[in-house]
């Protein structure tokens, strides 16, 4: 077995048990614990709890390596791979008991930050789908024994998009703009699921012909950024008009990802 597939492997196993955690405490109610970047960006015990899971899970697996959680932070480690954890990535959701939210957990080489790092093995699980997505660098991408392949082509209709907004209502007007140009050009209809790990994943699979959002977190693209590209899917992210605005993300199939990619900005 590659190291790819180990650390592959090692993802699949936390977030399965991850995973089966949030859904069980979701089950037994949920308790808010505090807002995080704006008042509607919750966060729940769960969260906390499943995190530290995961977290126990590879300091016991590989405790040279290094962590980068949503709800604690980063922490470096002596070898060159970091894991980038989102414990419950759809929180609100989470929160109101829509059953769309997963755990999202990476491996990534190089300096911890989606500029600088490679992605080489990752995992998406939605606990109440029983669907776990995973993905290997060189090794393909999979939804428990299929192969995933991003859709070949879209039809004359346009293709079917999924997006989100930031939690920051000042940001609302941007995101309503970015939806305004992209319609027109390319979109079928469009989706807004609250987890971008699934959508990310659902590009993968086939289920989204593209996926776009500004202002997502590491661990918010960490896993599926490898999931889309290891699908034959294309994957882009900058800072759009060099200005201090939040990095624009853009993931599709390659039959429309210029078109996208320009309608959304990303230059």
């Amino acid at each position: 077995m590659t190291l790819v597939s180990e650390l592959e492997a090692l993802a699949v196993d936390i977030a399965r048990e991850a995973g089966e955690l949030a859904r069980t405490r979701r089950d037994a109610g949920v308790a808010i614990a505090a807002t995080k970047s704006a008042l509607a960006d919750i966060v729940t015990e769960a969260d906390r709890e499943v995190e530290a899971l995961i977290r126990a899970r590879l300091a016991a697996e590989r405790p040279e390596d290094g962590f980068l959680g949503e709800e604690t932070g980063a922490e470096r480690g002596t070898s060159d791979i970091t894991w980038v954890v989102d414990p419950i990535d759809g929180t609100v959701n989470y929160a109101y008991g829509i059953p769309q939210y997963s755990v999202s957990i990476a491996a990534v080489t190089g300096q911890p930050t989606p500029e600088a790092w490679e992605a080489v093995a990752g995992a998406v699980y939605a606990p109440v789908a029983g669907e776990m997505f995973r993905a290997a660098r060189g090794e393909g991408a999979w939804l428990d024994g299929r192969r995933l392949a991003v859709n070949p082509e879209v039809g004359p209709a346009g293709a079917l998009l999924a997006t989100g907004f930031g939690y920051d209502p000042a940001t609302r007007p941007g995101d309503l703009e970015l939806i305004a140009h992209v319609m027109p050009l390319v979109a079928r209809d469009l989706r807004r699921s609250g987890s971008a790990a699934l959508d990310h994943a659902y590009v993968a699979a086939g289920r989204l012909d593209g996926y776009f959002e500004r202002g997502l977190a590491p661990w918010d693209l960490a896993a599926g950024s490898l999931l889309v590209t290891e699908a034959g899917g294309r994957y882009g992210r900058n800072q759009p008009d060099g200005s201090a605005r939040s990095p624009l993300i853009v993931a599709a199939t390659p039959a429309i990802f210029d078109s996208l990619a320009a309608a959304a900005g990303l230059v």
